[in-house]
C-alpha cells in the first residue's frame, strides 16, 4: 500500500504541473484529476499507518 500510496502522490504532482500548461476546461478537469490523486495517495498511505 505504501508503493500505490508514493506513486499517486507522484503522478498527482505531474498532473498539477501538467494542468497549469493546459487551456480551458481541460487544464480544470487535469487539475481536479491531479487533487483526487494527491488526496488517494495520502489515504493510502494513513491506512499504511494504521494496519
Amino acid at each position: 500500500m505504501k508503493i500505490i500510496g508514493i506513486i499517486l502522490l507522484v503522478v498527482g504532482a505531474i498532473g498539477l504541473l501538467l494542468g497549469g500548461m493546459m487551456f480551458g476546461d481541460i487544464g480544470i478537469a487535469a487539475w481536479i484529476g491531479a487533487i483526487t490523486a494527491i488526496l488517494s495517495g495520502v489515504g493510502f498511505l494513513s491506512v499504511n499507518k494504521k494496519l
